[in-house]
């Protein structure tokens, strides 16, 4: 009795490996290779060291451009009824979370952009997808950090961050900052490799639109952010 339970058990074994086998190899056969290299990428391990380091290029400075961001964007905002404000008159959208990228949680500025530097971000969005899609990381998405500031939260926000300046062009609502240190991967499990990845092609994706003189942008080391201001 003992060992026909023994086969049994074997024979139950075998089938399941069976079905799985022909499972996934109908699977091979039937889905997109887009989705299939998208199913492999997701539990490799492999680093994607063909990318060129693009961040230490993104060295633009305030001073520089400083006035133009100014003249470009809004008047500056004292507080929040300031940007509610804004958004009454249009001169403000609202940006949400999308397919592209997630807003974080902000403590010193306010998920508000003039619409042109929406337009910016979208862009910056829509070319990062389309890049690192090609390296079976489809649906993985970046982080904003910090959009429109006032004047008040500018106050505050110099007591814990050296960058930030009265003159920052994040009182314009023409600017914003993008994380290189947190990203939502589509991954089984993130490599340190996936991150450098991930930074470095946002980093492409950024200078060659600073390139096509469509913003300005500074690597931001101490913040870990991509400073983007739109044109």
């Amino acid at each position: 009795m003992r060992i026909r339970r023994i086969r049994l058990r074997k024979e139950y074994r075998l089938k399941v490996w069976l079905f799985l086998f022909f499972f996934f190899s109908t699977c091979l056969i039937f889905i997109p290779q887009p989705n299939r290299a998208l199913m492999v990428s997701y539990f490799s391990t492999r680093c994607r060291e063909n990318q060129p380091v693009y961040s230490k290029k993104l060295n633009d400075r305030i001073p520089d451009y400083g006035e133009q961001a100014r003249l470009a964007g809004i008047e500056k905002c004292a507080n929040a009824r300031d940007i509610a404000r804004r958004v009454t008159t249009r001169k403000l959208v609202k940006i949400g979370n999308t397919k592209y990228y997630d807003v974080g949680e902000m403590e010193h500025s306010y998920p508000y952009l003039t619409r042109s530097s929406r337009k910016l971000l979208n862009e910056i969005g829509k070319r990062y997808r389309e890049k690192i899609a090609r390296e079976g990381l489809k649906g993985s998405r970046f982080v904003i950090t910090s959009m429109t500031r006032t004047t008040g939260s500018i106050k505050n926000l110099g007591k814990e961050n050296i960058n930030a300046s009265e003159n920052s062009p994040h009182l314009y609502g023409n600017a914003f900052d993008i994380s290189y240190a947190r990203f939502r991967i589509r991954k089984h499990k993130v490599t340190e490799c996936d991150k450098w990845y991930m930074k470095e092609a946002l980093a492409e994706v950024i200078y060659d639109l600073r390139n096509e003189k469509k913003c300005w942008a500074t690597y931001e080391r101490q913040q870990g952010c991509f400073h983007v201001v739109a044109r």
